[in-house]
């Protein structure tokens, strides 16, 4: 990146985003904007910019993940204080958004929280917002500002056309119907075949899965999701393939949320990988799958469509002959 680049193009982290943040700037040859959140006895808190940002572009990484209402409330602040230090442009990366699964009402008396979380975002003072993978994509039109919605695909397909010969005869599962169109990409691009699961959800953390469609027996599957929050879809889905005569399951998804049962579950389950990408730390949470989880990285990826945004410059050629985001 030039001198000029470096000079006026500025990436901050929340602490939820500082490790990706970190391999995004060293993609781009860029040193990591200067600022520290501090946290007070009362909860709290406090964002200080260690750096002059008087008419930069300035992106602030954050993934409003565990713990959400924290997490988000740092990109809120972080947001209005570069605003009030005069940035010229500010743009929320966001690698996993929360509230996504609030898209809509399922039934009577209950809010749109995603909704409301694009609102109090553009009343902090974004100008647009970067975010990968959401769960549900008509999300981007719940702002009423400029949205670049990213797909991890071409990561994740990278990393299995190197590993295709290992996975032998290989089958991709889509772990419900709406995750279909991904998983037909996928199976394309790795010259697989494709299979659906039909599941019914009880609850937000109970899911049973009832049937196969499609022939699993003597293969290996691979399950493609945008995320695995208490893996009971996952491991459902994985017990079930297994119970058809699947050989072998490989669990991919780009959010490892990863949250209340989900490391008992995935650590009984027959998974033989999990693989999931860095849109949310990791550490110590996920060691009772360290044996069966890698993560890949995205920092590649968005530091590209950070560098394409700076210079206004189309991100759609990042995508092109690979899979979609999920609809």
């Amino acid at each position: 990146m030039s001198a000029a680049d470096a000079n006026h193009l500025k990436i901050f982290a929340g602490r939820a985003g500082g490790a990706l943040a970190r391999r995004m700037c060293e993609h781009l040859e860029l040193p990591l904007g200067q600022g520290h959140v501090t946290a007070f006895d009362d909860g709290e808190l406090f964002v200080k910019l260690d750096e002059d940002v008087r008419g930069r572009d300035c992106f602030v990484v954050q993934s409003t993940c565990d713990p959400v209402n924290n997490n988000l409330m740092e990109l809120l602040i972080y947001i209005d204080c570069l605003r009030r230090a005069s940035a010229k442009r500010i743009t929320a990366v966001i690698p996993y958004f929360g509230y996504a699964r609030q898209d809509r009402k399922d039934e009577g008396r209950v809010p749109i929280t995603a909704k409301l979380v694009a609102n109090v975002i553009t009343t902090a003072g974004a100008d647009r917002v970067l975010c990968m993978d959401l769960h549900a994509a008509q999300i981007q039109g719940f702002f009423d500002l400029p949205v670049d919605h990213l797909s991890s695909a071409p990561v994740f397909m990278n990393y299995f056309r190197q590993h295709r010969a290992s996975l032998g005869d290989l089958v991709v599962v889509s772990p419900d119907v709406g995750n279909v169109k991904v998983a037909k990409a996928f199976s394309n691009a790795l010259d697989a075949d494709i299979a659906i699961i039909h599941k019914r959800r009880h609850s937000g953390a109970q899911v049973s899965s009832t049937n196969v469609i499609g022939e699993v027996r003597n293969r290996t599957v691979l399950m493609i999701d945008d995320m695995i929050s208490t893996a009971g879809t996952v491991c459902e889905a994985a017990r079930l393939v297994m119970d058809h005569g699947a050989t072998s399951v490989v669990a991919a998804a780009t959010h490892g949320v990863l949250v209340g049962p989900a490391m008992q579950r995935l650590s009984a389950a027959p998974i033989e990988k999990i693989i999931v990408s860095d849109t949310i730390p990791d550490g110590v949470r996920t060691a009772p799958i360290g044996d069966k989880l890698e993560v890949l990285s995205v920092a590649g990826l968005m530091g590209e469509a950070v560098h394409r945004i700076h210079h206004d410059q189309s991100l759609s050629a990042l995508f092109r002959g690979g899979a979609e985001t999920k609809r």
